[in-house]
């Protein structure tokens, strides 16, 4: 709701080479917001709708794109089905001359998808549900959409879009590895999706996303214009330890969604904090926000996600408890000890 900032954030992206610049709104005052941005950017705008489906009508004369996350459609109006939701959606963006990107996320999948599936499995629903909107948005004669299926691993990532790209080489992908983390541990994860995806003629457009503060985001562009500039000149074939047999620290980037901007320096922190354990093979989750950041610390050895005021801290899916901020730190590196102490040394 800072115009003036978010508006200057933009410019800067834009400037430094971002082709579309997505806004996140979850209120009706966040969506009179990007009403202001708009009028100060000339900068292709993408909106994530978070959890409120129903802001569409508010923002699609604004902006270029709408961004939803099959997982997240449940969560208002729940006597309705995802399918009328989604034809909501659909007749909105046609309405107001807007593309779609049905945007999923490992940490987020629908729940009714995901129970189809072993709890092992983590592609098979984002595949499936994929598959599910597209087809749903191809029955209502909508076709301006893309598709995204993200993870914080990039093996995964490139699993799973050579698999929906099998299936349909007609839709368009947007790629990228989702809480890739700091740099430049994010850029290298990043890196090994897009290489691997993109030398083989998958994907349209790609997001960095990285851990760094408000004044550094442009990071994330000239990181994403390096890689393809390496993709198309021949430079490839980046080999890095993705934490398979090491400590790896997955955190998502700082984007509208964070309630406290001290998410940035405590995700820098617990890289720091941590370090002594680098041999072992666990993850650790920093998550910004309470959007994403109970589910998507449930796969984690130990999950950090942050409020407005408090650190929720998770052992897998089970909470420990909160924290202040302050003391977060402290009681991590206790849980850390503990699973240090309890693991196989083998």
């Amino acid at each position: 709701m800072d115009v003036a900032a978010t508006a200057a954030q933009t410019n800067a992206l834009w400037e430094a080479g971002a082709d579309i610049v997505r806004i996140a709104a979850d209120s009706r005052r966040d969506a009179e917001a990007v009403a202001a941005i708009r009028d100060r950017t000339g900068a292709a705008l993408a909106v994530d709708l978070q959890e409120n489906y129903r802001l569409a009508e508010v923002l699609a004369p604004f902006v270029d794109k709408i961004r939803y996350n099959p997982g997240h459609l449940y969560h208002h109006q729940r006597s309705k089905s995802w399918q009328e939701k989604v034809r909501f959606l659909a007749g909105v963006a046609e309405e107001f001359n807007c593309a779609i990107r049905v945007g999923i996320n490992c940490g987020s999948i629908d729940p009714a998808m995901k129970d189809l599936f072993d709890s092992d499995d983590s592609i098979g629903p984002m595949l499936a549900s994929a598959l599910e909107h597209c087809e749903l948005l191809d029955s209502v004669g909508f076709t301006r959409y893309c598709v995204s299926l993200k993870d914080s691993d990039p093996f995964k990532v490139i699993d799973a879009n050579r698999r929906f790209a099998k299936a349909r080489p007609d839709v368009p992908l947007h790629l990228g590895v989702t809480e890739a983390g700091l740099p430049p541990d994010g850029i290298h994860k990043t890196r090994i999706a897009l290489e691997q995806l993109i030398s083989q003629g998958i994907g349209d457009t790609i997001r960095v996303s990285l851990t760094v503060p408000n004044n550094l985001k442009v990071e994330e562009v000239i990181a994403g214009r390096q890689i393809l500039t390496d993709i198309a000149e021949g430079r490839i074939g980046s080999v890095v330890d993705t934490g398979r047999r090491m400590l790896n620290i997955i955190s998502c980037p700082s984007c509208s969604r964070v309630e406290n901007a001290a998410f940035v320096e405590l995700a820098q922190k617990v890289k720091q904090v941590t370090a002594y354990a680098m041999e072992y093979p666990f993850t650790i989750a920093v998550m910004g926000c309470r959007v994403n950041g109970p589910g998507e610390t449930d796969d984690a050895d130990l999950g950090l996600w942050c409020g407005p005021q408090d650190v929720h801290l998770k052992r897998g899916p089970q909470s420990i408890g909160r924290f202040s901020y302050d003391s977060i730190l402290s009681r991590l590196k206790q849980e850390l000890d503990l699973l240090i102490a309890n693991s196989d040394p083998s």
